[in-house]
């Protein structure tokens, strides 16, 4: 299993920004996959779920209404577009698989079995 997050950068409040995860090694379109992120200091964060289908999403409280989390499964990729972005958005965002397809209640890293490296996504004010 090999996940690989990109698409992060430095933007402005306000602006957006498409965060994609790519994955490869595994059976990509039969399981739940998730986006965290972790702001310095402070512990990972739950911001998005979505099942093997898309067809079910879930997301965090913080993000709601903001981020929209997409899947392309002919492309074995994931997606997170990030629209109204602000400051307390900045983080290291992380992208994550669980070993089964079920997308509640997995908002906790724990509930993870499969993690890519992240990538920065700085909102300046």
């Amino acid at each position: 299993v090999q996940l690989q997050a990109s698409g992060g950068g430095l933007v402005q409040a306000g602006g957006s920004l498409r965060l994609s995860c790519a994955d490869s090694g595994r059976t990509f379109s039969t399981t739940a996959m998730g986006w965290f992120r972790q702001a310095p200091g402070k512990e990972r964060e739950f911001v998005s779920i979505i099942s093997g289908s898309g067809l079910s999403t879930y997301y965090g409280d913080s993000v709601k209404g903001r981020f929209t989390v997409s899947r392309d499964n002919a492309k074995n990729a994931m997606y997170l577009q990030m629209n109204n972005l602000k400051p307390e958005d900045t983080a290291v965002y992380y992208c994550a698989a669980r070993a089964r397809d079920i997308i509640l209640p997995a908002t906790t890293p724990d509930h993870y079995d499969f993690w890519g490296q992240g990538t920065l996504v700085t909102v300046s004010s």
